[in-house]
């Protein structure tokens, strides 16, 4: 003890000759996979404010995580279904191109070696056989008499 009766405080608020504790990371605190600090970093570094508050960072950490988990989740849903182990561009924008709200959020993103959308248009594709149950229209009359070459 000092002699004002005050206890000697060492680095990071704990008492002379403490153990020290392990460092926990704001990402581990928060339960994210992506950086806190990073993000907080960036941010100021940014200049996007004169000042960032301590939970700016941790917010935005989440959300982009929630977005990549989310196109990540469809994107492997696409490569699923074309039979793939792995996630190309195609997949992602096909993902992307079919979820509404991604879409949106996505609508003036190129995404490079993504393609498009498989789409005909339907006038553009060739007219179906009538219904198997519907009865078919006769053609054309002339058709039932015979021609006029085989009757002379």
């Amino acid at each position: 003890m000092e002699a004002g009766g005050k206890l000697k405080k060492g680095a990071g608020g704990r008492k002379a000759g403490g153990p020290k504790k392990k460092p926990v990371s704001r990402s581990v605190k928060a339960g994210l996979q992506f950086p806190v600090g990073r993000l907080g970093r960036y941010l100021k570094k940014g200049r996007y404010a004169q000042r960032v508050g301590t939970g700016a960072p941790v917010y935005l950490a989440a959300v982009l995580e929630y977005l990549a988990a989310e196109v990540l989740e469809l994107a492997g849903n696409a490569a699923r279904d074309n039979k793939k182990n792995r996630i190309i561009p195609r997949h992602v924008l096909l993902a992307v191109r079919n979820d509404e709200e991604l879409g949106k959020l996505l609508s003036g993103v190129t995404i490079a070696h993504g393609g498009v959308l498989p789409n005909i248009n339907p006038v553009l594709l060739p007219k179906k056989a009538h219904d198997k149950g519907a009865k078919e229209p006769a053609k054309s009359p002339k058709k039932a008499v015979k021609s006029p070459k085989k009757l002379a």
